[in-house]
């Protein structure tokens, strides 16, 4: 399973980033080999619409699951619509959500956890 994770830093051993659309990185894992990429997060710096346009990203990448904390009502959205579940990340590192998303401890988010900024910074 390819999953992508919020990330502060681009490898397994950066911590998670609690915002999503505005994330610094997604770090892509197969959770199978533990093989992973670091993807700089161009939706980060956009005046408006970075959630939509960080997932638009991550769907692009063909992932089967997001773990990430806030998460706004768009990108959820999106995700929802294209089959994607996406789970709440513990706050620890990249490494540590993928061990806990493959036994299975991590709650999945079915709502919005933030009402996006809409252009504000």
């Amino acid at each position: 399973m390819k999953i992508a994770i919020s990330s502060e830093g681009d490898n397994l051993s950066s911590n998670v980033d609690s915002r999503f659309g505005r994330a610094r990185y997604f770090v892509v894992v197969d959770t199978e080999s533990m093989n992973y990429k670091a993807i700089d997060n161009t939706a980060a710096s956009s005046a408006g619409g970075a959630g939509t346009k960080a997932a638009q990203l991550l769907l692009d990448e063909g992932v089967d699951s997001i773990i990430s904390s806030n998460v706004g009502p768009n990108a959820l959205e999106v995700f929802q619509a294209a089959g994607i579940t996406v789970y709440k990340s513990i706050n620890d590192t990249i490494e540590k959500n993928v061990k806990e998303f493959k036994k299975g401890t991590l709650e999945k988010i079915e709502f919005p956890t933030n009402n996006g900024h809409h252009g504000e910074h």
